[in-house]
């Protein structure tokens, strides 16, 4: 879908390799490295500058920021920073691994007998590239209606601290800090292991709560019991399984049990056996793996060069035909997507938060929720404050579900559709993540919603995809990491690899892409009149987040996991610092730097390896803000290892971004909720509070799909409407 075909792009600071340009550029767009010190030339006939410069190049350039929408007033201008343009630290300079260390990612992701470790590749810097794709395109279908551009402000620090949503709610409930936990998910109230060796290797497989894991669960069960290997888990009702309820000592003989028959597998029986069984497991494969997988053969993913196979589309889109042209529509609240009507199937995070991006965005947002299949995130008790017997009382669905109205509807009673098919024929969009086929089962399939409305644009989250050979596969965030190589890569060389704890990836990161696919499809259908049904795999997108790893791969030695190293990197490495598990993050670009570095810590020069007790030695006296602090003055890239009360009580630059807004909520009373990272210089969106479940649905039953009072109260006995 060449959405963007006859859009010139200017990157200033990266150029065409970076993952937002290819992002634009699979969208039809030609992107062109731009000359600062010519910028104002570069910018005519263009609609979009990326901007990477720092706040002090900015004061050098020979055309100031302020200037450039004066002489391009329908320019759309996204300048990304590491911490933000305005902020205290806007003189800093970061890479990845300082980025993840200031954002709270870094200090998540390890085993608590070392340093932290981070991620593998730029994690945190291709989610701020995907967030920026995000924002540019709901900027761009704003500027369709009002024909002005505008600056947005992306700061990835704020980016990467958003994804910590699970941190953020226990510091704020229980004054809890969650802690690095190697292969397992430490999310709050259990420490749940994730990462399991196998004969040959390892994959992922965690159980997972209540009705939603429950199939999953007992298969893995069976299959323990069929080999014959001691079974703890066998006979637990799954249904009422609660990963976060189970007692340790339980948790301890069933996770002991599950690591021993795990190792009687390969990677074979868990990729074919394990799949036909339905169990949650992935194989942690390598990105030669990927690359020689049927599934993404199927799907025409990949796009080849001179004999090297790379990613290709972030998403794929079936357009429809041509329908009618749309009514102005009044604009009741603020933001880019102002006047944007969209229809919410969705659940869990990946659905949740790319209608929460929209909704805060300032589109109307009707969520549909069923009390009998409730979302995970109401569900799962975290904090102290939510009970086993409210649906709205989880400070997670509160983060996760900004800017909606809830309708309370059993769409497998048939009347539903007395109240489902009008409201399909006044939304703009659809947002489902099911497991592909579902919707259709429901009758809510993109070809049965595209004929009550053929103007409609649709747009499905799934792990694999909603054709080819694994479509239909179970799959969680976990899953993705470890089928694209992410997991693989993340970790120690002498170590198994380890996951970020508490931190989900794909599950934060499909939903910008789910949202920029929206906003992308919206504006085309304004030129065309044509909707579309937009299909995004986690796995894909994760993949794109792995390019680097995969053109390696197929180009030189192939990538293994490397600690906290970067091959672009003269060194760097996590230092410990003052106090109890504090650390510092150090990178040095050129030997440079790491002279100067050798010189403040009082060491004759010597190659890094020779130095790194005494290095050592020497910034475990410091505390590592101030140290930072100073490093940095020096021109060497620094940041302290924050955790979450850092971040929460003691960043006042991050604090000053105002990452968090806080409202009223009927239950847990006023706290901040996470904000969509991005900051738009006329459109700025406000938030609302997510709904309790059901609130609205006499509103919407009424006002949208216009039934009468009378029969919404027949509907609300008979159990349609709740």
């Amino acid at each position: 879908m060449n959405v963007l075909q006859g859009h010139r792009i200017i990157e200033v600071g990266e150029g065409a390799a970076s993952a937002l340009a290819r992002f634009l550029a699979s969208l039809g767009a030609r992107v062109l490295p731009g000359t600062p010190e010519l910028l104002s030339a570069d910018l005519h006939g263009a609609s979009f500058l990326i901007d990477r410069r720092s706040t002090r190049q900015w004061s050098e350039a020979s055309c100031p920021q302020a200037d450039l929408l004066a002489r391009h007033p329908q320019l759309i201008h996204v300048a990304i920073t590491p911490f933000g343009p305005d902020a205290a630290r806007a003189a800093w300079t970061g890479n990845e691994l300082i980025v993840s260390a200031l954002g709270g990612a870094l200090g998540l992701t390890g085993d608590a007998d070392r340093a932290p470790v981070k991620e593998a590749l730029d994690a945190c810097l291709f989610h701020t590239d995907m967030v920026a794709a995000a924002a540019m395109l709901a900027a761009h279908y704003e500027r369709g209606r009002s024909g002005q551009g505008q600056q947005i402000d992306i700061s990835a620090q704020e980016v990467t601290f958003s994804r910590g949503v699970n941190s953020i709610l226990v510091w704020q409930f229980d004054r809890r800090k969650l802690r690095r936990t190697g292969g397992a998910l430490g999310y709050g109230r259990a420490t749940v292991r994730c990462i399991w060796r196998l004969k040959d290797g390892w994959c992922f497989h965690t159980l997972m709560t209540g009705r939603l894991g429950a199939p999953a669960n007992q298969a893995l069960s069976d299959w323990m019991d069929e080999r014959g290997v001691d079974n703890p888990l066998h006979g637990t009702d799954w249904v009422r399984y609660d990963r976060s309820a189970l007692q340790p000592d339980r948790r301890a003989r069933w996770e002991a049990a599950i690591g021993a028959f795990f190792l009687t597998c390969t990677k074979s029986d868990i990729a074919v056996e394990g799949r036909r069984r339905g169990i949650n497991a992935a194989v942690v494969c390598e990105p030669r793996d990927a690359l020689a997988d049927p599934h993404l053969q199927a799907r025409g993913f990949w796009s080849e060069h001179d004999g090297v196979r790379l990613p290709g589309y972030f998403f794929k889109a079936h357009q429809s035909e041509p329908a009618g042209p749309s009514a102005p529509r009044r604009l009741s609240r603020p933001g880019p997507l102002a006047g944007v009507r969209v229809l919410d199937f969705s659940w869990a995070l990946v659905g949740s938060i790319t209608t929460k991006i929209l909704g805060d965005l300032g589109a109307d947002v009707i969520k549909v929720e069923s009390a009998t299949r409730p979302c995970l995130s109401r569900v799962d008790r975290q904090v102290s404050a939510s009970s086993s017997d409210s649906l709205d009382d989880k400070p997670w669905f509160a983060h996760l579900n900004t800017s909606k109205r809830s309708l309370a509807l059993d769409l497998k009673i048939p009347e539903s559709r007395e109240v489902i098919d009008p409201i399909v024929r006044w939304a703009d969009v659809v947002v489902e993540n099911f497991s592909p086929g579902t919707m259709s089962k429901l009758g809510l399939g993109y070809e049965e919603i595209a004929r009550l409305h053929p103007g409609i644009v649709m747009v499905s989250g799934s792990v694999y995809g909603q054709d080819g050979p694994l479509a239909r596969e179970w799959g969680v965030d976990g899953t993705g990491a470890a089928l694209s190589g992410r997991t693989f890569l993340t970790g120690w060389p002498d170590r198994d690899p380890v996951i970020p704890s508490a931190l989900p990836y794909g599950d934060v990161i499909v939903p910008y892409v789910m949202a920029a696919a929206v906003a992308a499809a919206l504006q085309h259908r304004r030129e065309s009149r044509r909707g579309a049904h937009l299909d995004v795999a986690m796995y894909e997108v994760c993949l794109q987040q792995t390019y680097e790893a995969l053109l390696q791969t197929q180009t030189g030695p192939a990538p293994t996991r490397a600690g906290n190293a970067d091959a672009r990197r003269f060194h760097q490495a996590v230092y410990p610092a003052s106090g109890e598990d504090r650390w510092i993050a150090i990178s040095c670009q050129g030997r440079a730097e790491w002279l100067r570095l050798c010189a403040l810590a009082g060491l004759t020069e010597d190659e890094p390896q020779r130095l790194e007790g005494a290095l050592g030695a020497w910034t475990a006296r410091q505390d590592a803000a101030r140290l930072a602090e100073a490093l940095q003055l020096q021109g060497i890239e620094a940041a302290p290892v924050q955790d979450i009360e850092d971040l929460m009580d003691g960043d006042a630059p991050l604090a000053a971004r105002m990452p968090l807004v806080t409202l009223d909520h009927p239950l847990l009373g006023r706290f901040g909720h996470l904000r969509t990272p991005m900051h738009f210089s006329r459109t700025a969106p406000i938030p609302f509070r997510a709904p309790r479940l059901g609130e609205h649905s006499r509103e919407i039953a009424v006002n949208i799909a216009g039934l009468a009072p009378q029969r919404v109260a027949e509907l609300e006995a008979k159990g349609v409407i709740r």
